[in-house]
């Protein structure tokens, strides 16, 4: 799968207590990756919405390696692992100075905007990022 990636600083807002990135955090910040991987296609949300058509999460499962801390500099991946006619699953990284920290497995489904029922995606968006697995 082609490689995808964001950078991103971790603020004191994304921190619990103990100074650690809370755990519903990092899905975020793999979300943030998501977002701008659809921007660099060539799309993105606005434009998908005017098509009555919106990406929701169906499943994420997660593993927790490491813990970040306020200040660091992260590196969040996005890369498709898998494409069917009406979802994409992600196969997510987030790694501070080539260290896991945390992977995600992440189906999203493409629903139409007036029933949330599942729906194909654009032929077009289609082969985008069909064009991006390895």
């Amino acid at each position: 799968m082609s490689e995808f990636f964001i950078s991103l600083r971790v603020y004191l807002e994304d921190t619990d207590a103990g100074g650690i990135v809370y755990y519903v955090n990092y899905l975020k910040f793999m979300e943030r990756a998501r977002t701008e991987l659809l921007r660099s296609l060539g799309s993105d949300f606005e434009a998908l919405y005017r098509q009555s058509l919106q990406f929701v999460v169906h499943s994420a499962e997660a593993r927790y390696h490491r813990p970040a801390r306020a200040d660091d500099q992260l590196r969040v991946s996005a890369g498709v692992e898998r494409l069917g006619r009406s979802f994409i699953q992600f196969q997510q990284q987030i790694t501070r100075d080539g260290d896991l920290l945390c992977e995600a497995r992440v189906k999203v489904a493409c629903v139409d905007t007036e029933n949330l029922k599942p729906t194909a995606i654009p032929p077009s968006l289609q082969q985008q990022f069909a064009a991006t697995m390895a």
